[in-house]
């Protein structure tokens, strides 16, 4: 089945490419090669900006200028999707032992698959780069190849095409691989030195005047460029200021980055080794385009926490990092720019210098501290069996994985929000509809509120001010206050909220509907954004980015309603329940005084709602088994057993009994444990 999703992305791939006019698609290639290409006339390399491959890699690309044909775009496309499947390839196989059959198994499609996906390979494919082929060549070097000289050979031939990869010799060379460092070295130079002789005004401009290209392409302050050399220039430092404080930098990154490349090595992990230095190489590099970003995905393979609760959070943040924009994952706040801005490079330099990846001699290397389940139960509907592979977890969910997850799968819903959209005809269509039922049911009190409230000044106020501002506050302080007091109880809450949401999109997609205020002939007011043009509503600050018509299931009342439902079970105080039950009351109130929704977009979102407290049982069982009720007639001991991934050298299985609080982490088992 990988395989099966592994063909169909390579198809997609070479058709995003190949779909798009001649004139848009593989635009370096034809920038090179081309008609009127930088290899195809006569001229230095670099007369114009869009060469910026070294004078190696442009007398190695010179003939292909000679025989360009119009199939070529399809040759080049198909060839470089080959080179990813062997890189895929190549990489599984060089996973750190000792590997389970299962992982061996799935890790190459797997690792074709996130390749395939990745921002380097979709931008490579884009433009028709070579920048997979020096990652190729390295790891063709590291692992497959034989010999005394010929790794270097590969490393250095893969250095005369992009510089920084030459630090892969120093990696050689303190790993005891001294012949083969030399060779690596010897092999760049030699290649260097031929394009000197043959491109000897090109090789004066790259190495002199530009510094190893420096300077060259596209402005080096652009987002594009993700090394230190162009975080420092967006954050507005120049001239010799900027080139001393990058060469320090560079030195401390190499030196760390190096070192610990070097320890990997050592310890068995190779393929970490030769990731972490590939972060390096980005991290110094002059330029470091998105294409040429592949080493960070590389530094997936690299194992960080003791516990299982936290060893996803870094195949996760690689990942997400290497296949999604920098604005899905993170808010769109001032003062997160810098970082949102240069997530890749704060990424390689993390993976270089900072994450504390897991030597092998760890005792957690391959048993970490299991994460704490509830005792399987039954349904309360049994003619609907709980899914095997969807446990209840007690402990405390990772917090950095947490706030990413719930960030891009936001960042995700809001895309697709903004896209369920059939247009204003349909939405007033629908519109019409859902007021004809409500005046049939007697519950088109729409209009009546709308205008009463209107008359209020204060009430007024405090509806456009409940109904603005209480949306996401109250929702986000129930998670984070379940998380810290309720973490198995927040598991369970956050499950809910999000089968809802999810939910929601398919009433979005499928029936766009228009709220009252976007209603003409109706005599609306919207008592938030004032008086509307019909054709262009005006929706505030997030008029670009909202659907204007995606009013049905209401998530404002949806969302209220699950915190009314949540703080009612959950909250130890009758006050507090009576609190809780105000939200929605309030909430209701406000979508309906404002205008921003129907009576029965109400109706939808507890729908919605009740939908996903459904799901969220037949996924996991109830909150609570009675069995675990405090001196219930289940309250005896019981036994729940290792994960199965767990071999025999792992802990014993834990003996608790049924009435142990469900909020205790599993930070406070270990302890205990120990």
């Amino acid at each position: 089945m990988l395989w099966l999703v592994v063909a169909a992305l390579a198809v997609r791939q070479m058709a995003v490419v190949l779909r798009r006019p001649r004139g848009e698609r593989l635009t370096d290639l034809e920038t090179w090669i081309g008609e009127n290409g930088v290899l195809h006339v006569p001229g230095s390399l670099y007369d114009s900006d869009r060469f910026t491959g070294t004078p190696f890699a442009g007398l190695v690309l010179k003939p292909l200028a000679r025989t360009v044909e119009q199939n070529l775009g399809v040759a080049w496309t198909f060839g470089s999707l080959l080179l990813v499947a062997a890189l895929g390839v190549v990489a599984a196989r060089a996973l750190p032992g000792p590997v389970t059959r299962r992982t061996a198994l799935l890790a190459a499609p797997v690792a074709i698959s996130l390749l395939m996906l990745s921002l380097p390979v979709r931008n490579a494919l884009h433009l028709g780069q070579t920048s997979i082929l020096p990652v190729l060549l390295v790891l063709l070097g590291c692992f497959v190849v034989r010999g005394e000289r010929a790794p270097g050979v590969l490393i250095g031939l893969a250095a005369a095409l992009q510089p920084t990869v030459l630090l892969f010799a120093a990696l050689l060379w303190f790993t005891g691989r001294r012949r083969a460092a030399t060779a690596g070295g010897v092999t760049f130079a030699v290649c260097t030195a031929l394009a000197w002789a043959a491109l000897p005004g090109d090789s004066w401009t790259y190495w002199v005047h530009h510094v190893a290209g420096a300077g060259l392409g596209d402005d080096a302050a652009d987002l594009a460029n993700q090394s230190m050399h162009g975080a420092l220039l967006r954050f507005g430092l120049t001239g010799p200021l900027e080139i001393a404080l990058l060469v320090v930098l560079a030195a401390v990154v190499c030196r760390v980055g190096l070192r610990r490349a070097v320890r990997y090595a050592r310890d068995g992990q190779l393929l970490l080794a030769v990731a972490v230095t590939g972060c390096v190489a980005v991290a110094v590099s002059p330029t470091a385009w998105q294409h040429q970003l592949l080493w960070v995905l590389l530094a997936v393979v690299g194992r960080v926490g003791r516990r299982a609760a936290d060893r996803p959070v870094w195949p996760v943040v690689v990942v997400l990092v290497s296949t999604l924009p920098g604005k899905m994952l993170l808010p769109n706040m001032a003062v997160l720019f810098p970082l949102r801005d240069n997530v890749l490079l704060t990424t390689a330099i993390a993976a270089a210098c900072a994450v504390p990846f897991l030597p092998r001699a760890s005792e957690h290397w391959q048993h970490p501290v299991p994460t704490r389940y509830a005792a399987p139960t039954p349904a309360r509907w049994r003619r609907i069996p709980l899914l095997p592979f969807w446990r209840r977890v007690l402990s405390r969910p990772n917090l950095l994985l947490e706030l990413l997850l719930i960030r891009v799968v936001y960042s995700a819903y809001s895309h697709v929000r903004l896209a369920a959209t059939a247009g204003r005809g349909i939405a007033e269509h629908h519109g019409r509809q859902i007021h004809a039922v409500e005046q049939w049911l007697h519950i088109d009190i729409e209009h009546a509120v709308n205008h009463a409230v209107v008359g209020i000044g204060r009430l007024r106020g405090f509806f456009d001010h409940y109904y603005t501002t209480f949306h996401f506050i109250v929702p986000l302080t129930i998670l984070g206050v379940l998380y810290v007091r309720r973490p198995a109880d927040y598991r369970w809450a956050r499950s809910t909220i999000g089968f809802a949401t999810v939910l929601a999109l398919f009433g979005f997609w499928l029936y766009p509907l228009a709220p009252p205020r976007l209603m003409p002939g109706l005599g609306f007011i919207d008592t938030v954004n004032g008086v509307q043009d019909f054709a262009k509503p005006d929706y505030g600050t997030l008029t670009a980015m909202t659907n204007q018509y995606a009013a049905m299931p209401s998530l404002h009342f949806g969302w209220s309603l699950w915190c009314g439902v949540i703080v009612v079970v959950l909250a130890p105080k009758a006050w507090m329940k009576a609190l809780g039950l105000l939200h929605p009351l309030f909430t209701v109130s406000a979508i309906v005084a404002t205008a921003n929704h129907w009576v029965l977009d109400a109706v939808g979102g507890a729908v919605v709602v009740s939908l996903g407290f459904g799901l969220t049982h037949v996924l996991s069982g109830p909150r609570h088994a009675p069995q675990d009720e405090p001196g219930g007639p289940g309250a005896t001991e019981r036994t729940v057993p290792a994960p199965a991934s767990a071999s025999a050298s792992a802990p014993a299985p834990r003996t608790v009994t049924a009435d142990a609080k469900a909020d205790t982490t599993a930070d406070a088992v270990a302890g205990k444990r120990n």
